[in-house]
Order: C-alpha cells, then sequence, then structure tokens
C-alpha cells in the first residue's frame, strides 16, 4: 500500500498538492510550521492510490510518496440497462 510523506517544514502552504489529488485525501493541517505556514498532511491514507500527482505538483519537493503497488478500487457508478 503507497503511502505518503510530508516533510511539514519544507511545505509553504501553497495547497497545490490538495488540488491535484484524485481522491482528496490532503488537507491544510491547523498548525504551523518553522516558516509559518499552515502545512499539508494526509488525512485519509487508506484512500492513497500512489498515483504521485501531489509529489509531482509539490514546487517545493516536501511530499514522497513510498510504496510501489498501486491500489485501484473498482466502483460500479451505472447501472445496467433494464429491458
Amino acid at each position: 500500500m503507497p503511502s505518503i510523506q510530508v516533510d511539514r517544514d519544507r511545505c509553504k502552504g501553497c495547497e497545490l498538492c490538495n488540488d491535484a489529488c484524485p481522491q482528496g485525501i490532503l488537507g491544510m493541517s491547523k498548525q504551523i510550521n518553522i516558516k509559518g505556514y499552515f502545512y499539508a498532511e494526509v488525512i485519509d491514507p487508506g484512500r492513497c492510490i500512489g498515483c504521485m500527482l501531489c509529489a509531482v505538483m509539490c514546487p517545493d519537493l516536501a511530499i514522497a510518496v513510498h510504496g510501489t503497488a498501486v491500489q485501484y478500487r473498482l466502483y460500479d457508478y451505472f447501472q445496467p440497462e433494464q429491458r
């Protein structure tokens, strides 16, 4: 299972990672870091699919994604046609 590690002292709170995450598992902390910014934190780590979009979008290289497996879950959003 993939895991995300945020270096809270490097994060400047730009929220680009929050916008990039397709699962919406990142949020902003209520605490501030050493630079005086609210830093990103993982809210729901079990939903991480390991896509690494958060790490790619981070301009400060404050996010690292560990784990080689990508976890996908199939949800049936469409109902089969009734005949």
